[in-house]
This record gives structure tokens, sequence and C-alpha cells, in this order.
């Protein structure tokens, strides 16, 4: 995935205006007028770096003089005490802009790392570990973006993305069956051809959607011994159809490899970017050579 420039871009603006940066009065009132400085952000605890373009974005909207010199790669695993960016310019920039940079930096690599984490823990499977819709609002595409910096994949980016019919799109529509019946009909009304997912809790509605020949169906929720009911299913209702499964809900580490083992190819889970502690960094000034 690339770096979702357009969406830095858009919350950079917003963390910018949001932090009164056009104002900071403890920073114009106690730093010098044209003080020529230089900064550098290090990390204070191992982990996957990512959102290094969201520190060059804050200092181009604060101050395009601001020389931005990022030191590793997106995706890099760092110890303590690695050197990330070096910044130069007016000491008064980089103060002002420093929390709003780590903000963005300090979410994404702990994004990155937890994800890193869950991935490596299922590398030598075929199965992919899969980001939710549950990321801060707002901040969506930069969240999914640390996904994949930490060897994740990035899911459903909206609701316009695909269909995902999940339990209360059950109850409203009738149940398996109906849902899907329903959706293929408003596809073929709007002349669209969408990917269709569905959330099942139980095998037996499991079974109804691989009749259905959905293409894909998320299994929530669900024992280990369920979902291998399910992936037995898959094999005798509908071989060869390219079903792919997914399973989903209250995935801890402890519980994602026997899940994976299980037969599945996909895991989901929400933690990556609704629970990942914020990696530890600092920015610390380096040098304040005069103008």
């Amino acid at each position: 995935m690339d770096f979702p420039a357009l969406a830095a871009r858009d919350a950079v603006a917003r963390a910018l205006a949001e932090d009164g940066c056009h104002d900071d009065v403890t920073t114009r009132w106690s730093v010098p007028a044209g003080l020529r400085a230089q900064a550098e952000i290090i990390a204070k605890q191992p982990g996957v770096i990512s959102g290094l373009p969201a520190v060059s974005e804050v200092f181009r909207q604060l101050d395009p003089d601001v020389t931005v010199e990022v030191l590793v790669a997106e995706g890099t695993l760092v110890s303590p005490g690695r050197t990330l960016v070096r910044l130069t310019g007016e000491g008064r920039s980089l103060i002002t802009g420093e929390r709003t940079a780590l903000n963005f930096l300090q979410r994404m690599c702990g994004i990155a790392t937890l994800t890193k984490q869950y991935a490596d823990l299922v590398a030598d499977l075929d199965v992919r570990v899969l980001d939710t819709r549950k990321t801060a609002p707002g901040l969506r595409a930069l969240d999914k973006y640390a996904v994949t910096s930490g060897g994740g994949t990035s899911h459903r980016l909206d609701l316009s993305a695909m269909v995902l019919l999940k339990e209360n799109h059950l109850a409203a529509s009738g149940g398996v069956t109906a849902a899907i019946d329903a959706v293929r009909a408003g596809m073929a009304a709007e002349g669209r051809e969408t990917l269709i997912d569905i959330e099942v809790e139980t095998v037996a509605e499991a079974e109804e959607a691989l009749r259905a020949r959905v293409p894909w169906i998320m299994l929530d929720d669900m024992t280990l011994d369920e979902i291998r009911q399910v992936v037995r299913a898959r094999a005798e209702i509908a071989p060869g159809a390219g079903v792919v499964l997914e399973a989903s809900g209250g995935v801890t580490p402890e519980r994602l490899r026997p899940i994976a083992e299980a037969g599945v190819d996909m895991v989901s889970i929400g933690a990556l970017t609704h629970s990942a502690p914020a990696l530890d960094l600092s920015m610390l000034l380096t040098g304040t050579p005069r103008a």
C-alpha cells in the first residue's frame, strides 16, 4: 500500500489547527526569533517504523524552510537509540511542530509494531493478517497504511469498497440467503459488480452461505472445532469455487496460530488499529547554531 499522501495532508492540517500551532505563545515568547536549530527524532524502544512521510508533511505545512532528513526506511525494525529523522530549521518551527509530528509517528509505528508481532506468528503459513475498520476517526488511511508497514494486509477501506454483510444486516434483511439475494438484486439494479463478504456465527450459517456461492465468508467468534467444520464443509459443498474463509473476533496472539492452522485463509484483528500502544519516541534539539 502506498503512503496515503492526500489523507495525510488533510489529517496534518486538522492536527496543526487543533494544536493551535498558529499561536504557540510559549514558543514565541521563549525562543528567540531567527534562532536556527537542529533536532533528531529518536526511538526509545524497539519497533517497526511507519509514518515518516507524515513528519515531512507536518513541517511542510508548518514551515517549508525546515529540512527533514529521513534516516530509515518505512517498515524498518529499529532498536532503542536509533535516530529516525534529523531536522534543521528555525527553532520555533521545530518546537511548535514537535508534538504533532510525534503524535502521527508514534501512533503509526505502534500499529506497525503490533501488526508485525501478529504477522510473525504465522509467517510460515499461507494466511494473511487483516485489519478492520476499527480505526481512529479521520485517520483510517494512515492507520491502515501502518498495518501494511508491519506486514499485515489492508482490508476494506470504507463502506463503498465491497459488500460486507454483518449480523445487523442479516437481522434486518431476514437471514443469510435473504441478505445475499437482496444484495445481488441491488447490484443488478445499479449495474454494479462488487465482491460479497458475509459474516456468519454458526456452522449452519456458513453452510448456507457456501450453498449460495458467496466468494468470501467471515467466521465470527467461532471455536477451533467450528472453524474446522466449516473448512470441511467448504471442500464438500463448494469444491474448487475459490471461497475465501476469514476468521474474526477476539483474536489474541495465543489464538492466532491455532486459528490459522485450522484451515482459514485470512484472520482479521481489530486490535491492530484500536489497541496498538504508541511506540515511545522523542524529539530533542541537538544544536542551536545562530543564523
